[in-house]
């Protein structure tokens, strides 16, 4: 398997951002933490809008375990951004999302990823994703060999 490289055509799924005053930081740039907001907005569209995911009752949900972003160029508000998702790895349990964002180029501003393990909503034991949203997530398998 060859990693996917961090282009927008190396993403399957997009959602537009719309950057706000109150990210930019002190450096007038967004700031750092930010991004992990644009991460978690682009995965979450797609688990309600593809996968079926009723953020309010769904009896599984899916919890953050681990995260990554490297920077590459700054952008600040008013910028408008796209926030790019892919699965790089699914497993029977938890998924690993490629992420991106993207500003006026084809080129990746800033890139990570991060896991959700599903877990029962009450318990918070790990248990399997259910069909539909895995169904949806395999759509995003970036390199087709791991659904």
């Amino acid at each position: 398997m060859t990693t996917p490289g961090h282009r927008a055509a190396d993403y399957r799924y997009f959602v537009p951002i719309t950057t706000r005053w109150m990210d930019n930081d002190v450096y007038g740039h967004v700031n750092n933490v930010t991004y992990y907001s644009y991460f978690d907005t682009v995965a979450n569209h797609f688990l309600i809008r593809e996968g079926g995911l009723d953020i309010h009752t769904s009896p599984v949900i899916g919890l953050v375990v681990e995260s990554k972003c490297s920077y590459l160029a700054p952008v600040a508000y008013p910028d408008e951004l796209r926030a790019g998702l892919r699965v790089d790895k699914l497993t029977n349990r938890s998924v690993t999302y490629g992420v991106a964002i993207f500003g006026s180029s084809e080129e990746a501003v800033a890139h990570g990823y991060f896991v959700h393990v599903f877990v029962d909503r009450e318990a918070r034991n790990a248990v399997p994703i259910p069909d539909r949203i895995r169904a949806a997530l395999a759509t995003l398998v970036a390199d087709g060999d791991n659904p």
